[in-house]
């Protein structure tokens, strides 16, 4: 969904990381981008101190509303905790669907990260900061999720992350692999009639900087399919991200997620302020 970059220039006098380094609050909670986490660790601090960060993600789409409420503390730039609540208003698709107007999926979310080698901005020009993550995500609708043919409610998403600024280019580039079975995110469970084992998907982000404070770029992310009742499209999207202060970021996005339960073109715009030390 949403994307925050990093920009090659500090706040004049103020201690810490280079401006919007350590990204934006996921959906799920970790540092990154809006829809991958990168290998970043939340908060503004070093390897010398504790950091964090908290976000609000909103979502308006033809069909549905989303809204994920994150925070996320990172401590020596190296290990990192979140977590995230999602809540997915189905509105009138909820009638539609026999679950009553208005429904609303929620699930939490629980992060963790560690950043094993290299580093996003120092360093050798073409090591990129690596890290691995654990996403355990717990449905609060079992009884609706096993109905929709999901085979459980909660379940655990594990990634690596591979992300480099290239100042030269004033560049970021991203990649993750996460092994899922989570449907819809989670929202819908984990696994289901065509598949209930972890699958590789693949994620990735690119931003640019326009200036010392604004940066425009874009993410994708591929999905699995596990469900009989639809398919599940990947998700993509590009942004727009400044960096107002070191402790306050907005960034505002276009994304496309495709056929959500049926209902088809899924797209709209989503906003994300953050606030971060």
């Amino acid at each position: 969904m949403l994307i925050a970059a990093p920009a090659a220039a500090q706040d004049i006098g103020a201690p810490g990381k280079l401006l919007l380094t350590n990204g934006i609050g996921s959906i799920e909670g970790a540092a990154g981008g809006g829809l991958t986490p990168w290998a970043v660790i939340a908060g503004n601090a070093t390897k010398d101190g504790f950091g964090g960060q908290a976000s609000a993600t909103i979502a308006a789409l033809p069909d549905y509303d989303f809204t994920s409420l994150s925070a996320a503390i990172g401590g020596w730039d190296r290990i990192e905790v979140s977590f995230a609540r999602q809540v997915f208003d189905t509105n009138r698709v909820g009638g539609a669907l026999g679950l009553g107007n208005d429904f609303k999926f929620d699930q939490n979310v629980f992060g963790a990260k560690l950043r094993l080698a290299g580093d996003v901005v120092y360093g050798a020009p073409w090591m990129p900061a690596i890290a691995i993550g654990v996403q355990h995500k717990e449905s609060l609708d079992d009884a609706i999720v096993r109905a929709v043919g999901a085979k459980n409610s909660a379940g655990t998403d594990y990634y690596v992350s591979a992300t480099k600024l290239f100042l030269n280019w004033s560049l970021l580039a991203n990649a993750t692999v996460r092994a899922t079975k989570a449907n819809q995110n989670g929202l819908l469970g984990h696994g289901g009639a065509l598949g209930d084992a972890h699958r590789l998907q693949v994620e990735g982000s690119l931003a640019y900087q326009l200036s010392r404070r604004l940066v425009v770029g874009a993410e994708y992310r591929s999905k699995p399919n596990n469900l009989a009742i639809a398919r599940e499209d990947d998700w993509a999207d590009v942004f727009v991200a400044y960096g107002v202060n070191r402790h306050v970021t907005a960034t505002v996005a276009y994304a496309d997620l495709g056929s959500i339960a049926t209902f088809e073109k899924q797209r709209g715009v989503l906003v994300q302020p953050q606030g971060s030390f």
